[in-house]
């Protein structure tokens, strides 16, 4: 039953056992409390201890990924400073130098090289040839010594002189040899033939190919990259049964240096008297213009591709560059300073059914287009020159003998 709070306190006087209960009892909660507090106080500080804590470990870590840093950037400036040193070392230096000597080597040796071979393709007799080979032979020794603009020097004179050379045999024509503007009808002929760019003296055979077959004889019987079997054009001409021939198209001497590894080989299409054809794989695609004879006509194309691998013409022969087609010049110089040296310079050409091989002295490639069109020459190619030039008829040689070659383009009567 409730009691008014007067009453309340007159009931503990009257037991004051329960009165002092209530007091420990409150003094109890307040230590529970004081206690508490404490306690909360404790654990607050221990707390704020970690975080303390916490917060030092990780600025220090912070200060050590600091230091990492400043220490990788320093270890790329020594880096970045070291490959700037390295550039600038002597041994990068000496490889700069290496490669420009080099470079050196090569521009000077191929001059010398093309120039040995100028000397090899004018064949002088040995007193003319001699001052041309001693300067040969002073540009090779500063060669050797790392000479380069002495070595270049030489080869300038060199040059002068192989020019003066090839002058005086452009301006040798005997005072006996008829001048003549039109090729023969038939038979062999000696002619001088005037045009915009000179005289010129011309040995030249004609043939009607209602009567004479063309064919071309071989020394090797299919394709040969190197060390290939040559022949002297006589022997071509003996063994087809012909009664005139002519030296082919290009071909990698022996003795040139820059055929080293492909002596004797050529690359262009050709077919036979046996009816092989040579070097059809890499012809697929040629631009090496040709001629294919075939009864009583020729037919000149302007690229290789354009014939397949018929073996029925007498023969096929590929040769560059084009000099006339249609009766106009179809070169007139490309840059290449052997096709624009002068020397002798062996042909093929047609009109009608007139085939002519011959041989136009002392001009460049681009000068007996000009001879052949003032003769009245339709259709011609021209052949090699220099020391391979050769021109047989009646079994004696006209022009020549010249090196051996891997091939003969031989006039056989039918």
């Amino acid at each position: 039953m409730f009691r008014p709070f007067s009453a309340t306190t007159k009931y503990l006087h009257t037991h004051p056992q329960l009165s002092r209960g209530l007091k420990i009892l409150g003094l109890a909660v307040k230590l529970l409390v004081l206690l508490a507090v404490i306690g909360v106080g404790i654990l607050g500080y221990r707390a704020y201890q970690a975080t303390v804590t916490q917060l030092v470990e990780t600025d220090q870590s912070y200060q050590a990924t600091v230091a990492r840093l400043d220490e990788t950037q320093q270890q790329l400036t020594t880096t970045e400073a070291s490959l700037s040193a390295l550039l600038q070392d002597d041994q990068f230096v000496r490889n700069e130098k290496l490669q420009t000597e080099i470079k050196n080597i090569q521009r000077v040796f191929g001059i010398a090289v093309t120039r040995y071979e100028e000397l090899l393709n004018l064949r002088l007799p040995v007193p003319q040839s001699q001052p041309l080979e001693k300067l040969l032979t002073k540009a090779l020794v500063y060669l050797s010594q790392r000479n380069y603009s002495s070595a270049s020097t030489e080869l300038t004179k060199l040059d002068a002189e192989i020019t003066k050379q090839e002058a005086a045999a452009m301006a040798a024509i005997p005072a006996n040899v008829p001048a003549v503007q039109e090729a023969p009808g038939s038979g062999y002929r000696r002619q001088q033939v005037t045009t915009p760019y000179g005289t010129y003296l011309v040995d030249v055979i004609a043939a009607d190919l209602n009567s004479t077959r063309v064919v071309v004889e071989t020394a090797s019987a299919g394709d040969c990259r190197d060390n290939c079997p040559v022949a002297s054009l006589a022997e071509y001409v003996s063994r087809a049964g012909g009664f005139a021939g002519v030296n082919g198209p290009y071909f990698c001497p022996a003795e040139y240096p820059s055929c080293a590894g492909k002596t004797n080989s050529f690359d262009t299409l050709l077919m036979n008297k046996q009816k092989v054809y040579f070097n059809s794989e890499n012809n697929v695609y040629s631009n090496v213009p040709a001629v294919i004879f075939s009864g009583s006509s020729a037919r000149f194309v302007g690229a290789s591709q354009e014939w397949g691998r018929d073996t029925g013409p007498d023969s096929v022969i590929a040769a560059q560059p084009m000099l006339l087609s249609g009766g106009e010049i179809r070169f007139g110089g490309d840059g290449d300073p052997k096709k624009g040296s002068i020397g002798s310079r062996s042909f093929i050409g047609t009109k009608g059914s007139t085939v002519y091989i011959g041989v136009v002295r002392g001009a460049t490639v681009a000068e007996v287009a000009h001879v052949l069109k003032a003769m009245g020459v339709e259709n011609a190619l021209n052949l090699d020159s220099g020391g391979s030039t050769a021109l047989m008829s009646g079994g004696k040689y006209l022009a020549g003998p010249g090196r051996n070659t891997p091939f003969g383009i031989v006039l056989v009567r039918k």
